[in-house]
């Protein structure tokens, strides 16, 4: 899908028809918000890539792993690695997104790709 913001509401439809489908409702938030910041981070700070034609493009995928547990992943074209830890103040905007996702997934993580990187994380029912 287009890297874009906006793109974040697709992904959330396909979360909550996967988690619908898996009878795992009782995920759709935890999941539909780390989903939204996982493609708003992309969307905002992944580079394009100049080597590769669909640079402006993600990839969201939602697996069911294990009978409870899903994992949301966002693939992006940049090769930049993700920087993690950046402290923010009570009256930043931004900068809480991983902050966020960590709370709210049992693990969560970067796979570097050679060609882009994919940003994961784990959720459970139990």
């Amino acid at each position: 899908m287009p890297r874009v913001r906006e793109s974040a509401a697709v992904a959330r439809g396909m979360v909550r028809a996967a988690l619908d489908s898996w009878r795992l409702a009782c995920l759709v938030d935890s999941v539909t918000l780390i989903v939204t910041e996982l493609v708003a981070n992309a969307a905002q700070h992944a580079r394009v890539s100049e080597t590769h034609l669909h640079g402006g493009t993600i990839r969201v995928t939602v697996s069911r792993i294990e009978p409870d547990r899903v994992r949301v992943a966002v693939v992006d074209l940049d090769t930049t690695e993700l920087i993690l830890g950046v402290a923010v103040t009570d009256d930043e905007e931004h900068g809480r997104g991983l902050a966020l996702v960590d709370a709210l997934s049992v693990k969560w993580g970067v796979d570097a790709l050679g060609w882009g990187k994919r940003v994961w994380a784990e959720v459970d029912a139990g």
